[in-house]
């Protein structure tokens, strides 16, 4: 299996912390966000990645290396500007048919085996991660008749559930047609074009443990929780 990681982004979302460092090497424990998640891809059987980076690229670059000490092999992709979570990967050459692609800022103990077999074995075009999520609204809220100003309904506190994407997919080269070249595009525009076309996109829904680390309040969780990753670490 071929993966692509995501590390382009300048992290500001978890600034202070990636004021000079950037968001793949801050240490959730002693180990770098990046360094969990690409141990963790070849225990899989990942035996190929590529970086796709912009931001504090060099850095990135001389933490890495070839890959050598994770053993695998690490190829990079570099942006001369920011393009997006999409637009990277249809820079990249020799792509396989199939591969993974995951942010570069994210904690899973979801087994990429599994769903790089299943999305090959559905022969699908795309295959997302999905991930059920809760989240508590510290409000009263209030339901109301925007004609005649008037509450019809209320209530407190409550809850919403969502399946959010994990940033985690597995992808047919033939997805990257649908990707303009040299211009930013995003998931969101992804999938927004291929829902309009009409175009079949897969889900992974998965339950065990997953962090996206994208605020300070992310990254705290995800260092309290080193006792649960103990299975990525």
């Amino acid at each position: 299996m071929k993966a692509v990681i995501l590390a382009g982004g300048k992290g500001t979302r978890l600034k202070p912390y990636t004021t000079v460092i950037p968001k793949p090497l801050v240490p959730v424990g002693e180990r770098a966000i990046i360094d969990i998640l690409i141990s963790r891809l070849v225990k899989c059987g990942v035996d190929e990645v590529t970086i796709c980076l912009n931001h504090f690229a060099e850095i990135i670059m001389a933490y890495l290396g070839n890959g050598s000490k994770f053993g695998i092999k690490i190829n990079y992709s570099l942006e001369e500007e920011p393009l997006g979570t999409v637009a990277p990967i249809a820079l990249i050459q020799g792509l396989p048919d199939d591969f993974l692609v995951m942010n570069g800022d994210l904690l899973t103990d979801l087994d990429f085996r599994e769903l790089y077999s299943i999305h090959t074995t559905q022969k699908a075009l795309l295959t997302v991660s999905t991930y059920h999520r809760t989240t508590k609204i510290d409000f009263g809220v209030l339901e109301l008749d925007r004609e005649d100003n008037k509450v019809t309904g209320f209530r407190e506190k409550p809850e919403y559930s969502f399946n959010v994407s994990m940033g985690v997919y597995a992808m047919n080269r033939k997805v990257l047609e649908y990707v303009p070249l040299n211009k930013p595009f995003g998931f969101d525009n992804l999938m927004l074009s291929l829902l309009e076309k009409h175009i079949p996109v897969n889900v992974f829904p998965y339950s065990g443990y997953w962090l996206d680390i994208g605020r300070p309040d992310d990254y705290e969780k995800a260092n309290e929780d080193l006792q649960k990753l103990s299975s990525l670490l």
